[in-house]
This record gives C-alpha cells, sequence and structure tokens, in this order.
C-alpha cells in the first residue's frame, strides 16, 4: 500500500529510532502529521533476542508511538555500508512514501553501523531525487523524489546539537516505545548476558539526557538533532 508520509524516521537497528527521536515522533504524530519507520537490519547480532522477538518488539514500539507504518529491508546487521545496492533499495522506500522530512542515525557514534547508517540513508535521501535512476517495484517507474530535510538524531556519544526539540508532553510515550523491546533493555530478571544497553544506568541516561537538553533551553525534557544545512526562521519570535 503507498501512501505520502510527512515523516520517515530510519534506523540502523529496531529501536535506534525509538531512543534517538522517540518523543518527537510521537510529537509529530500527535499534531497530525503522517509518520512511518524503516529499520535497515534486523539487530540479528544484537546481545540479546532474536530477529524474531525484536521484529514483534518494534511492532508492539510502532504501536505505542502511532506510526502509519514499519518496513525492515533485512541489510546485514553488523555489515552495512554505502554501496550503489543499500542505496537503491532506501531510493524504492524514499520514493514509495515520498517524506519531506527523513530522520536518521547520528553522524558518528559507538556502533559502526550507526554512523554507516547516516551516510548511507543521506546519500540514498540525495539521489532518490534524480530522475535518471530508474527504479520499480511492481507497479512501473516510480516517481523522482527527494525529501526537504533530512536530520541526524543523537545516539550513544554526546553530540551537540544544531537544534533540540521540546518532548516534555511525550516522554513518557518515547519510554514506553523503549520499554517495548522488552529484549534489549534493563531487566533484573533476565539470564541473558549483559551489553551496554541492558544496565539500568543506560535506561536512566536515556531520560537523563533528555531531561538535560530541556534545561538547557528551558523545558522539562528535550531531543536533539544535527543537520546538513542551516536551519531558518521566518522571524526572530520563532526561536523561544
Amino acid at each position: 500500500m503507498n501512501f505520502k508520509l510527512d515523516i520517515l524516521a530510519i534506523g540502523a537497528h529496531p529501536d535506534d529510532v525509538e531512543l534517538g527521536c522517540g518523543g518527537t515522533l510521537a510529537k509529530e504524530i500527535a499534531e497530525g502529521k503522517l509518520a512511518g519507520i524503516l529499520d535497515l537490519t534486523q539487530g540479528e547480532l544484537g546481545t540479546r533476542g532474536t530477529p524474531k522477538i525484536r521484529a514483534m518488539e518494534a511492532e508492539a514500539a510502532a504501536g505505542v508511538l502511532g506510526v502509519m507504518v514499519r518496513e525492515n529491508l533485512e541489510l546485514p546487521d553488523g555489515y552495512l555500508e554505502n554501496s550503489k545496492e543499500y542505496q537503491l533499495k532506501i531510493v524504492e522506500i524514499i520514493r514509495k512514501y515520498q517524506p519531506d522530512i527523513v530522520l536518521c542515525n547520528a553522524i558518528d557514534d559507538r556502533h559502526p553501523d550507526h554512523a554507516k547508517a547516516s551516510k548511507l540513508v543521506s546519500d540514498a535521501c540525495f539521489l532518490a531525487g534524480l530522475r535518471a535512476i530508474k527504479t520499480d517495484v511492481g507497479f512501473g517507474d516510480q516517481e523522482a523524489w527527494r525529501p526537504k530535510n533530512v536530520y541526524h538524531y543523537i545516539q550513544w556519544k554526546t553530540i551537540e546539537p544544531d537544534f533540540v526539540v521540546d518532548i516534555s508532553d511525550y516522554m513518557d510515550v518515547k519510554e514506553n516505545a523503549i520499554k517495548a523491546f522488552k529484549s534489549q533493555f534493563y531487566d533484573p530478571n533476565s539470564k541473558e548476558p549483559e551489553s551496554p544497553i541492558t544496565s539500568k544506568n543506560f535506561f536512566e541516561s536515556v531520560d537523563y539526557r533528555a531531561k538535560d537538553l530541556g534545561r538547557l533551553v528551558g523545558v522539562n525534557y528535550a531531543e536533539g538533532f544535527t543537520t546538513e544545512r542551516y536551519v531558518a526562521v521566518k522571524n526572530l519570535s520563532d526561536i523561544f
């Protein structure tokens, strides 16, 4: 089924979107925007869970956020690369949903897939607007489409944001979406191996970062993003 989205959030792994921009996505959806999620891999190299479990968790998280659609390209976890093959797969999705805004992985991060996905998605968004590149997903040639803006959320590493979004009223939605990934995060009763993201400290850090960014701009919670070009405002009063 094809329909136009206002926002497409893309993550290298299931749960990247929820952790990086879940509050912003929930806020935009509550304000009437149509949004979707694209996971590039199944997260099959994760310390905990299985692709099947993570797929079910991803669907549950999508329901919490209220996205219209969630797809998975099933690219190889741990081995993302900025190749023509992978670019074209993302081009097809961009043209399918024609988002005005794409949210994607951090420009630099602890997991190598994150920075690779960041560049891969950014390049695919540009290529999707070139009419000379032909793609066909079974319904004839797709229309060329380039998102108006590509923004990168912040993940493990602390990156200075270019702008932040007030998510004070949606932090609870973000946290509930993250908690949908029960296999991945803090569970004192779990018998599975520990990883950097399974600690109680990690989950608390998600709350702390949002609080700290919020503190800096005078709100309770915020999420930060970096941009690929200057952010413009019509009037000085647009900045609060």
